[in-house]
């Protein structure tokens, strides 16, 4: 059984792994933030990105689930919907 996490504790979390491991200002880290455009992610990062959710929710998120995200809250819907 996962733990249940609010929505907050996910936004929470991934603001931390975006300014802590990508170096991203918290300034411009909103919900409506596009990764790639917004906050200059690239490929390499959007798949450590998707490792470092792995290990906060112990679940595996799929490519084909990760290709449809766009958003920071994209992001947050995802790894909520992986934990239901």
């Amino acid at each position: 059984m996962s733990k249940q996490y609010t929505r907050e504790e996910i936004y929470t979390k991934l603001l931390e792994i975006l300014v802590e491991d990508f170096e991203i200002s918290k300034d411009i880290i909103t919900p409506n933030a596009n990764l790639f455009e917004d906050l200059e992610l690239d490929s390499i990062d959007a798949v450590d990105l998707a490792v470092k959710l792995q290990t906060f929710t112990n679940k595996k998120i799929t490519p084909e689930n990760f290709k449809e995200i766009r958003t920071v809250d994209d992001v947050v819907n995802a790894v909520e919907e992986l934990l239901k």
